[in-house]
């Protein structure tokens, strides 16, 4: 191993994507082992995993929270992140991605792309993530490399440059034809790490002609590559490296290894490739922020002013953690740093190198590091942290918006302010849920991504804080948008009790808006409206969406129009508009014709065969309609669109419909129009 002394160039902050059951913790817990940052491969059957260490991930077997570790490889620092992979924290994934610089994509051997692995991966495309592809599972029955190639190729659309070819297959999975160099990586049963030798004589012929192929792909996509190819017929394997490591960054390939997680196979090679082809801070660009309204660039420096963002919270009873990720500058133990998002300032009581559950001390961080900080009272996710004198806002990370929810109180009325406190500081560790309460009954409301996102926020009220809690049957977010609007809509408002008075008028056309959302213009002319009453009527619009009139849900996918207005010389001011707006759109929306929309999943149901004709029954009558189907392994797999609503309770049922064989994976697609049924609920 080389001696780095970790400058930027040597630091890689990467996450760990994939689908449910793939084997994204089980590829963390053996970096970890790998890299000597721990001593005993943790298990996830065995619930003695490092990263899923919340007692609600060891009971359930799966990732639920983000959770950060570091380690050293090759004179390199690596910060990863192993994110979830069930559609109901996919807000987790986004958070983690949007201070990433790459990624490791993990893909089960035997079902290639599956439907959260699609979702993760366009959310790391529109956050520029570079990425590398690691075909876990090849010691199961039914892997098989090139099918899973096949589907990255076909539903991720990158372009695959497989690096490595299988040794053996199913339990005679051995190791790998590491095509760069031409040579063989074996793992034997109890072997620490690989044994190198030569290619094996019946996989010599085939390792050439597939080092053949990934010359011309490669010859095909970098110039350089293909200029030495042009002239020598092949590409040396140093050129074929720095080629690699150049699409990878660029986004224009992705490297594909392949191994068996479980049995630390193929981990080394993986790290190697983390190393070799994973953008440092120096290689991705310049974080860009705002301040007073003008952008600014600030390089991944140490010696640049201090700017980071916070990108996850745990607000436990004795105190919060917040993690960071260092832009630039350098910030230390002890210092000042303001809040831009609250214009506060505070004081970094202590920074610690993150672990998981486990944290050592550090005395400083600079760019390009992923830390946590104690002390901080107000960050939230997304806040920007930056030195008092040079004050910047980040982007911060986007926020699902919640479609299911449950009513929630407390069983004794004595807790039920320790629950407003519990649910609180749950919202504030994950933006993802949201807590209202129903005007019209009272009751607590907690709104979330999903049903199990839900079951785990309730599962922590009762664990961490002690509270007997009663929760409701779940229901959706409905939305309601314009089927067909109105034209010359005129609203005046009046108010006259002595003193200044108020008088708008305006006159709105209302028409459905395909983007979705919400758009506003004016056509005034003459000045009859002024500007900064253009900008009130906006924004009383506004208001008038959180409501609509067929039952009081939010209305979105319309575009206003203020065609005309009038003043008046005294009375007229921005109050008076914003009422004008809000009043006249809410009276627009009553006599447009409206349509319920509810949210839509996309379902992927794997079941046996001889019980497809039960589920599909099922499904049909939960309103769902086919999109898709296959064969994988003896299973038929079907894609099923349903009404989210529709699937409450769905996992006993399917349980029940084969015997417990029948598995099911969920992802949003969108919202899409009611039925009448629906709407008369």
């Amino acid at each position: 191993m080389r001696t780095v002394t970790n400058p930027l160039t040597a630091v890689r902050n990467l996450g760990i994507l994939a689908h449910v059951d793939a084997g994204k913790t089980t590829v963390t817990e053996r970096i970890l082992y790998t890299t000597g940052t721990t001593h005993k491969r943790g298990e996830v059957h065995e619930g003695t995993t490092v990263t899923d260490f919340d007692p609600q991930e060891r009971d359930r077997g799966i990732t639920i929270f983000a959770a950060a570790v570091s380690c050293s490889w090759d004179g390199h620092r690596i910060n990863l992140i192993d994110t979830p992979g069930h559609v109901d924290f996919a807000d987790e994934v986004e958070r983690s991605l949007r201070v990433l610089d790459g990624a490791v994509a993990v893909f089960d051997a035997v079902a290639g792309v599956e439907p959260q692995s699609e979702s993760v991966w366009r959310q790391a495309d529109r956050h520029g993530v570079s990425r590398i592809a690691f075909v876990n599972k090849m010691d199961r029955a039914g892997a098989d490399l090139d099918t899973a190639v096949d589907s990255i190729r076909e539903r991720l659309h990158p372009v695959p440059l497989v690096v490595q070819l299988p040794i053996g297959a199913k339990d005679a999975f051995t190791g790998v034809v590491d095509l760069l160099r031409m040579r063989a990586l074996v793992w034997t049963d109890g072997a620490e790490t690989a044994e190198e030798g030569p290619v094996p004589d019946v996989l010599r012929e085939e390792a050439a002609r597939r080092r053949r192929l990934l010359e011309e792909a490669v010859a095909e996509r970098h110039p350089a590559a293909l200029e030495e190819f042009c002239d020598r017929e092949t590409l040396s394997a140093a050129t074929l490296a720095g080629a690699l490591r150049d699409l990878t960054r660029a986004g224009d390939g992705v490297v594909v290894l392949c191994g068996s997680a479980y049995r630390n196979r193929g981990v080394e090679p993986l790290l190697d490739a983390v190393v070799a082809y994973l953008p440092s801070p120096l290689d991705v660009p310049a974080v860009r922020g705002t301040h007073d309204g003008t952008e600014q660039e600030r390089p991944a420096d140490p010696a640049a002013p201090m700017a980071a963002l916070a990108f996850k919270v745990n607000a436990t009873p004795t105190g919060r953690l917040t993690y960071l990720r260092v832009y630039s500058g350098t910030i230390e133990k002890g210092d000042t740093v303001r809040d831009t998002g609250t214009g506060r300032t505070e004081r970094v009581g202590r920074l610690l190198r993150v672990r998981a559950d486990r944290h050592d001390p550090l005395e400083r961080a600079v760019a390009g590091d992923i830390v946590a900080v104690v002390g901080l009272k107000t960050a939230r996710a997304g806040s920007t942290l930056c030195a008092p004198g040079a004050p910047l806002v980040l982007e911060p990370p986007g926020v699902a918006e919640p479609v299911v929810h449950v009513a929630v109180e407390a069983r004794r009325a004595t807790d039920t302010d320790r629950l407003a406190s519990a649910l609180a500081r749950l919202t504030e560790e994950d933006p993802s849920l949201a807590v209202r309460t129903d005007p019209g009954t009272g009751q607590t409301v907690l709104s979330g991504l999903g049903e199990l996102h839900l079951e785990v926020a309730v599962e922590r009220v009762r664990r961490e804080h002690g509270l007997e809690v009663t929760v409701g049957r779940p229901g959706v977010a409905y939305r309601e948008t314009v089927g067909e609007g109105v034209t010359g809509f005129a609203y005046r408002h009046v108010k006259q009790d002595g003193g200044s008075g108020q008088f708008a008028h305006v006159v709105l056309d209302v028409e459905p808006w395909t983007e979705g959302g919400f758009e506003f213009r004016s056509t005034v002319v003459g000045g009859r409206v002024p500007q900064e009453f253009v900008r009130a009527v906006e924004a009383g619009c506004r208001d008038a969406l959180a409501e609509g009139p067929l039952g009081g849900h939010p209305v979105t996918g319309l575009r206003v129009t203020l065609t005309d207005g009038q003043t008046h010389v005294k009375d007229s001011s921005d109050t008076a508009f914003r009422t004008a707006g809000r009043f006249g759109l809410r009276d627009a929306l009553r006599v447009s014709k409206m349509v319920l929309l509810e949210p839509v999943v996309e379902v992927t149901v794997t079941v046996p065969e001889d019980a497809v004709g039960g589920v599909l029954g099922d499904l049909a009558a939960r309103r769902g309609r086919v999109t898709g189907s296959d064969t994988r392994s003896g299973a038929a797999v079907v894609t099923v669109t349903v009404p989210l609503a529709e699937l409450f309770g769905y996992a006993t049922r399917l349980r029940s419909r084969t015997q417990g064989r029948g598995t099911f994976t969920a992802r949003p697609t969108g919202y899409a129009p009611a039925p009448a049924v629906v709407r008369a609920r």
